[in-house]
């Protein structure tokens, strides 16, 4: 979804990073942005945007909770709750390729990286990113037709050849720990790119 933000201004957002099994590994779900975009025009990103009012819960879709614990730590008072963040992503799923995951069980959402925006940018985010399996989803998930997107050319593409598509820096660290994940590794702490502050800063949460 469009900010209105200024650019100093740091918005929570979500996004989903659907997968699937394929003929050779796994396959990821991506998009490209506008060429018109202020924020990172004509780049392929995963589907999701910034958190809204209505995605406000105190449940949690998707979550286990320990998933749920990690989306509240190094966070400003006023972060939106671990539901609502996990609500958020599953909205934007919807809105940008037609596809839902109704009732997610604890666990059909995992918690996988975040990142905020570094200073300077025309827009900033605190953007969670979360792992999802496409096997739960309704929908066309060939055509997406019922999307109401800002994305187009909407494809599934192996995680080999994501590399060659025009990505924005953050979404080639993302998907190089989505393989790491997928190919059964382990994940020792959300890895969390901070430019909150003056230095940026990498943590694991």
């Amino acid at each position: 979804m469009v900010s209105s933000a200024a650019p100093d201004t740091i918005r929570p957002a979500a996004t989903i990073v659907l997968w699937r099994p394929a003929a050779v590994g796994f396959e990821v779900l991506m998009g490209q942005r506008g060429h018109a975009a202020a924020f990172m025009p004509s780049k392929y990103v995963f589907p999701g945007g910034g958190v809204d009012a209505e995605d406000a819960t105190d449940t949690l879709p998707g979550l286990t909770a320990d998933c749920a614990h990690r989306l509240t730590l190094n966070c400003p008072t006023d972060a939106p709750a671990p539901g609502t963040l996990a609500t958020a992503a599953l909205r934007e799923l919807t809105e940008e390729t037609g596809l839902s995951l109704p009732d997610p069980a604890p666990g059909a959402l995992r918690f996988m990286f975040r990142a905020i925006t570094p200073p300077g940018r025309p827009r900033r985010f605190d953007a969670r990113f979360f792992l999802t399996s496409a096997a739960g989803v309704e929908g066309d998930t060939e055509t997406f037709a019922d999307t109401l997107t800002e994305l187009s050319h909407l494809h599934w593409i192996g995680l080999t050849q994501a590399r060659a598509l025009d990505l924005p820096f953050i979404t080639e660290v993302v998907l190089a720990e989505v393989t790491a994940l997928l190919n059964g590794q382990a994940q020792p702490g959300v890895p969390f790119f901070d430019n909150s502050g003056p230095v940026p800063t990498f943590r694991r949460l």
